[in-house]
Formats: C-alpha cells, structure tokens, sequence
C-alpha cells in the first residue's frame, strides 16, 4: 500500500488516518497499474521521497511545484530537483540565477536540491507521479486531496513557516495556509514562459531568510 513507501515516523503517525480512506486506496491502484504498463516518474520508491526525507519538525519552508518532470532521468520525488549531473531544466535554471541576483552569490549548478531540504526545505510536488512525456496525466487522481492535507498539517501544527507559491496553480493553495502565523510568498512561476511577469526580482530568497532570523531559526543557506 502507499504507507509502505512512507518510512518517516512523523509523517507516518500524522497521515495514519488518511492512509485508511477509500480515495488513497482507488490512487493506489491506479499508480500500481501505471507504473506496471507505463513510463512513469519518479521511481516507486521516490515517490514520497519529499516526506521521507524531511521530518515535521525540520520544516522551515515548503516550496509548492505542480507534478513531476516527465521526461527520463529528471525527476526525483522533490519538487524542481534533478538528479546529481543531469542537465537543469529552464525553470530550475532561472531559480539559480533568482538566487544569484537575489543573494548576490553563485549557486551550486548541481540540479539536486536535497542539500536545501536537509536545511528543513520541504520541496512538495501537488501531484506526485506523471507518465511520460506527459504532463499532468495523473493530476484529479487523489493525489491533490493527499498534498492538500499535508499542507494543512504544516499550517495546523507549525509555527512561522514561510510558504513560496510560484504561479497561479501553487498559489490556489493559499487557502489552506494560516496566514494569520505563516509568511507567503507570491509570484509568477520560473518557468522561461512566465519568469519575466514577476518571478525575476522576486527575492523570495533573501525574503524567506530575513523572515527565518527573525522568528530566531536558522536561515537556509541556498548556495
């Protein structure tokens, strides 16, 4: 079953309960199929990868993509990273020169973003698997309604967690956040079709850090 994938003690005990509903059950299904008779990304045992590897009590930042890169050797469970060495998709590209201008200082162009999730960045895909060659061909499946309750765990049980919404999709999502003890942070998407409407400038970066020194925890170091 899904659980299975799940290995993170804090995340398993707070989705217990929605790992027994019967929609969780129906997308099980539906992903076993797909990933038995399709090219589909991640890889089975990535697909919770975002919660495995970033405990409720390290988050300092959830950054909120749409689903997975659907082409080979592009996605890895987290949100707009790649795996080590691959070539960086144009929406990863312009996060890394956002940074550069943002921070004024070269980020690593290893398109692996797991050294920011060690740092308490949750990289939070809405949906969580996709066919090949096809994007959103698994979103309106089940796994909207499982992100959304993820969501709304880090606003109900956290304090002062800064929530980057990039685009209009992600920004559909505020609803769920207390904004009331939370910061949100707003603009287009990066990617090369939108970046230029309000993504560049953004300083997201440096907004996220001054925020986190604030409320006494310790900044994100995006390098």
């Amino acid at each position: 079953m899904l659980q299975d994938l799940l290995s993170e003690t804090s995340w398993r005990k707070a989705l217990y309960k929605e790992f027994q509903k019967e929609y969780i059950k129906n997308l099980y299904q539906f992903i076993r199929s797909e990933y038995i008779n399709n090219n589909i990304y991640p890889s089975w045992d990535n697909i919770l990868l975002a919660l495995n590897i970033c405990p409720i009590s390290q988050i300092k930042v959830v950054i909120i993509g749409q689903d997975p890169y659907h082409k080979h050797n592009q996605a890895t469970g987290l949100a707009f990273s790649i795996p080590t060495h691959s070539t960086i998709p144009p929406s990863l590209n312009n996060i890394f020169k956002e940074i550069e201008n943002d921070l004024k200082i070269i980020p690593n162009q290893n398109g692996d973003l797991s050294r920011w999730t060690k740092q308490g960045v949750l990289l939070l895909n809405t949906t969580l698997t996709v066919r090949e060659h096809k994007p959103a061909s698994h979103r309106n499946r089940g796994w909207e309604i499982f992100t959304d309750n993820i969501i709304k765990i880090i606003s109900e049980e956290k304090d002062h967690i800064v929530f980057i919404l990039w685009g209009k999709y992600a920004q559909t999502k505020k609803t769920l956040i207390n904004q009331n003890k939370h910061l949100i942070l707003e603009s287009n998407h990066p990617s090369p079709l939108s970046a230029y409407r309000g993504f560049w400038g953004n300083k997201h970066f440096s907004q996220t850090n001054e925020y986190l020194i604030k409320h006494k925890v310790k900044p994100i170091n995006w390098i």
